[in-house]
């Protein structure tokens, strides 16, 4: 079976939409996959002001958000589908949404972006809404790729995608484990705002500072690492609790983003080093992060000790792999089977996730 699907992704880091149009096909429950077409749309200052700043917004005001940011991210489907002649080859479309509720503790997570108005934009069926289920069950609703992972990319174990937030997927024999590691490059950009810069580029103004060992052993500090997995980080954690820890003792941008590397790096390696084995193992890594010459390069000095080596997919699966894998969880919902693993998310059941939306006439 073949399913042309567009996937959309917004990260944490806010740096746009990401948009795949793909072909999915299910050979005897063997699933392969082509990327037809792929872009970012960055978001201007005003939309990302609003998204920035959802979170502070009146219950109505918030809704009605919600409702415009769904009309948008229809419309600038609409503009992909035009720009890249698709009409009447999209069947489905999947969004996840922008993140900006977090709390799985209360059973609660919300996305930006109502699937209503998306399908109404583009009449064509829609699916949205892909983690709540799972946190109804119990479960974190993060990560949700892993399911994707382990259809798509069969030859691998070990993932991480370094994003707004850091997280892990690990596929060992029948069950995978996941987690949300650390706050990433939503930290790494705002640092760099305060310098003109929307991030930092391959890592070259972290590269030119030093590491501050008071500032490193409060971030190493932090209570969420000390908890097992299954767990999850909503944006606040990185907005609300690592920036002002990390401003907290005025350094220069330069020292301060290169501690925060280190960071990132030490709690990626602290996450992997129960399953070192003696044989190399290859860890998988997709991402904005990936980009960053400066700390992929200190990360696997770090992997080096406990015996795994980086792999670095083509830049298309690097950019797009997440809206890749929301494409495939619409289809996996349009065929009603499983979304989210809950031997991930620590929910009581697997669920089959997302709302459905039908955009097309009857």
């Amino acid at each position: 079976m073949v399913y042309k699907v567009i996937g959309i992704m917004s990260g944490s880091s806010l740096d746009g939409i990401d948009i795949v149009f793909t072909e999915l096909q299910d050979q005897g429950g063997t699933w392969h996959y082509e990327i037809m077409q792929a872009t970012c749309l960055g978001y201007n200052k005003e939309w990302h002001q609003k998204l920035q700043e959802a979170i502070f917004l009146s219950a109505k005001d918030y809704l009605l958000l919600h409702t415009e940011y769904g009309e948008y991210t229809g419309q600038k489907i609409n503009e992909f589908i035009d720009k890249k002649n698709l009409h009447h080859q999209v069947n489905l479309i999947a969004s996840h949404g922008h993140t900006t509720f977090h709390m799985p503790e209360r059973k609660m997570t919300h996305q930006l972006g109502d699937g209503a108005a998306i399908a109404a934009a583009t009449q064509l069926p829609v699916v949205s809404d892909l983690r709540s289920i799972d946190v109804a069950f119990g479960g974190q609703g993060a990560p949700i790729v892993p399911l994707g992972e382990k259809l798509l990319f069969t030859e691998y174990n070990y993932f991480l995608n370094i994003g707004g937030i850091a997280n892990i997927s690990i596929h060992k024999k029948n069950e995978v484990i996941a987690f949300d590691i650390c706050a990433a490059n939503r930290v790494l950009n705002m640092l760099a705002e305060k310098i003109d810069l929307a991030y930092d580029d391959e890592g070259i103004i972290s590269s030119r500072g030093s590491v501050n060992e008071d500032l490193l052993f409060q971030l190493n500090g932090l209570e969420y690492y000390k908890l097992p997995a299954p767990k999850s980080l909503a944006n606040s954690f990185g907005t609300d609790i690592v920036y002002p820890l990390l401003t907290s003792l005025n350094l220069n941008v330069e020292d301060t983003l290169r501690t925060y590397v280190e960071h990132i790096c030490i709690q990626i390696k602290n996450s992997l080093v129960v399953f070192k084995e003696e044989k190399v193992q290859y860890l998988f890594i997709t991402g904005g992060g990936a980009f960053n010459t400066f700390l992929i390069k200190r990360l696997q000095q770090k992997l080096d000790e406990i015996n795994f080596e980086i792999v670095i997919p083509a830049a298309d699966v690097v950019k797009y792999k997440e809206a890749l894998i929301m494409a495939l969880l619409g289809a996996l919902r349009w065929r009603e089977q499983y979304t989210v693993l809950s031997s991930v998310t620590g929910a009581t059941r697997n669920s089959i996730g997302g709302a459905l939306w039908l955009g097309t006439e009857a």
